[in-house]
């Protein structure tokens, strides 16, 4: 007697993608000018190519900046075209770029993530975990971050894509991966608009069960060069100018209370990120951020204007400064087109998840192509304490990422069909 092998459930589906993607190594790099930053990038980035064409993706694109789009044809004409979005790199804070991960039941208590180093995920220190006793975790060895950031996002889209044929009603779904987005939303940036033809996208980006984010900081990056006077001690006197104390000089204009250690919500900030100097110059890199648009320029132009203090006070020294934009708020852009959101909330709604609003310090991809034209809010992956060797990933909150993106699909087809949502909300939970 034969028998037919059924298709892996979503659960299995998720784990194994999400293993077999960050089995590549992908981190980002800053120092290199290049797009993408890093070779592993591109390697996903074909990887998924290939896996796309397999299942039928029409326009699959993938180019030498390891910019991968592709189209998931529907049978709504009328629905709106729907986009999402991951990023393809993880982010590089000094750990491993290597990434066992690993599956742990959480009992409540302390989880040993590596017994011959000895790394414990401590209750105590990640109290965060409490909610998921008695679940299946997915976290690392602790010798590096989990990659959940964005890894987990790019297993939810393509098992979107590989099952979307079970959903009955669905219109034409534009998948987008793309690299460093952790060094600066760069390859959003270049994401060719023309090959991502929707009316509005979702990122999925970091970010516990039901967090949403429709607004995030404003940002701008400030780079100063102090050019001092150099001359041997014995006869400095009022000749030499030192470009360090001039760097200084320029930072104790400052409330040090405006950083970000002492800022918290919507509370804006500068961060002086980075200084390098010796007896003829000295750099300074700083960041700027707020949510508010009005005191966003407020402190671009506080730069500038301390800049053109500290040259005044050192005539013969020099000082050069240029503020230019990063990302802006999302927030600024969805007035103009609701949808996005009002279909997230509606989502998250018809699943019975807890919406959890969250003005995101820091940017995603969605702000980079909200500042162009497409409005791109983001919502969860249901990972915890990302960009840490901590990160950890409920295999639940996982699966309700997926289901959110499916409710998604499903809930714009509805808008542009006319017909009742319920029998294709049964659709998703089942």
């Amino acid at each position: 007697m034969s028998s037919t092998r059924q298709p892996p459930g979503i659960r299995d589906e998720l784990v194994s993608r999400f293993f077999r993607y960050v089995a590549i190594e992908s981190q980002s790099n800053a120092a290199s000018p290049d797009l993408p930053s890093s070779a592993g990038q591109l390697e996903l980035a074909r990887l998924l190519a290939r896996e796309m064409r397999d299942l039928g993706i029409e326009e699959v694109i993938v180019d030498e900046h390891a910019i991968l789009t592709g189209v998931k044809r529907g049978n709504c004409p009328a629905a709106p075209p729907v986009g999402f979005i991951a990023h393809l790199d993880t982010v590089d804070v000094g750990l491993s770029p290597v990434i066992r991960p690993q599956i742990k039941r959480f009992e409540g208590s302390d989880l040993c993530l590596n017994p011959r180093q000895d790394i414990w995920l401590r209750v105590a220190e990640h109290p965060e975990i409490l909610p998921w006793k008695d679940e299946d975790i997915i976290v690392s060895d602790g010798t590096s971050v989990l990659g959940a950031d964005n890894k987990a996002a790019i297993a939810v889209l393509m098992t979107l894509v590989a099952r979307l044929e079970r959903s009955k009603r669905h219109g034409d779904i534009f998948v987008a991966f793309v690299p460093d987005e952790e060094i600066g939303l760069r390859g959003a940036r270049a994401l060719d608009l023309d090959r991502f033809r929707c009316d509005f996208a979702y990122t999925i980006d970091c970010c516990a069960l039901g967090e949403v984010v429709v607004e995030n900081f404003n940002a701008a990056s400030a780079d100063i060069v102090f050019t001092g006077v150099t001359a041997h001690p014995m006869s400095a006197k009022g000749i030499l100018v030192n470009p360090l104390l001039m760097a200084l000089d320029f930072i104790s204009h400052f409330d040090r209370h405006e950083t970000p250690e002492c800022t918290q919500g919507r509370e804006g900030y500068y961060w002086f990120k980075d200084i390098v100097a010796n007896e003829q110059e000295a750099h300074l890199k700083v960041m700027i951020r707020d949510f508010d648009k009005q005191e966003f320029e407020r402190r671009k132009r506080r730069i500038v204007n301390v800049a053109d203090l500290v040259r005044s006070q050192h005539p013969t020294g020099t000082v050069h400064c240029q503020v230019a934009d990063t990302y802006h708020n999302i927030a600024d852009h969805l007035h103009a087109d609701p949808r996005p959101a009002q279909l997230l909330f509606r989502a998250l709604e018809n699943l019975g998840i807890e919406k959890k609003l969250v003005p995101m310090r820091g940017g995603t991809d969605g702000a980079a192509l909200s500042a162009r034209g497409l409005p791109t809010p983001n919502f969860f992956t249901g990972a915890c304490n990302f960009h840490s060797r901590f990160e950890f990933l409920p295999v639940s909150a996982f699966e309700q990422s997926y289901k959110t993106a499916l409710m998604l699909c499903t809930l714009a087809a509805e808008e542009g069909s006319g017909h009742s949502v319920s029998k294709l909300i049964g659709e998703v939970h089942d």
